[in-house]
């Protein structure tokens, strides 16, 4: 008998809204066999995928895990990992444990909110840079400690981090203004002998 285009009764095809995104999300689901204790994996396919969590997909999330929507809700909002609102295109998390604020890690921060007209938990108006704190990196013996993107960069100063800031959303990358930075310490160096 010949095939026709029918579905079989019960197979869904991709998510009811049509958003391919959520694939990614159904494919994590299902490895874990719809487990509840598997609510972060979940929730972290979700962000890659999306790239923050949106409220409808918190709410997916909870109904395919069988949970109360605020579970799902309060675990988002509980670890610093996870946004609930769209992140720019790069991030600087600035470290605020007790090893960086000592070494002025505040200061960092406030030459950050000052440079580029945001607070910290803020998105720049263009979309471009999100600036973040967390409590601790777990880095202290490179305080103060700033992550930008995916590079930890450790013992900045107010001025080295903006410098590599701007340089990242100018498209160079961070190791260049890195290099930069100490060429231009050597100069002083040699100058000053």
């Amino acid at each position: 008998m010949p095939t026709t285009g029918t579905k079989k009764k019960g197979v869904q095809e991709g998510h009811p809204s049509g958003d391919p995104r959520y694939k990614g999300i159904d494919r994590v689901l299902k490895k874990q066999h719809y487990q509840q204790d598997a609510l972060i994996e979940v929730l972290t396919s979700a962000q890659e995928a999306f790239g923050y969590l949106p409220e409808e997909v918190l709410i997916y999330i909870a109904r395919q895990l069988k949970l109360p929507f605020s579970w799902v809700y309060g675990v988002a909002t509980f670890y610093h990992f996870f946004s609930l609102k769209p992140q720019g295109e790069h991030t600087c998390i600035v470290c605020l444990g007790t090893a960086c604020y000592v070494g002025k890690a505040n200061e960092i921060v406030d030459a950050l909110q000052d440079e580029f007209h945001i607070e910290a938990g803020q998105t720049t108006p263009d979309g471009k840079l999100t600036l973040t704190t967390t409590r601790c990196l777990g880095c202290c013996g490179l305080a103060p400690v700033v992550v930008l993107g995916e590079q930890v960069l450790g013992k900045e100063t107010p001025e080295s981090t903006v410098a590599k800031v701007k340089a990242r959303l100018a498209g160079a990358q961070v190791e260049a203004a890195v290099a930069a930075e100490a060429m231009s310490g050597a100069r002083e160096e040699t100058a000053a002998t």
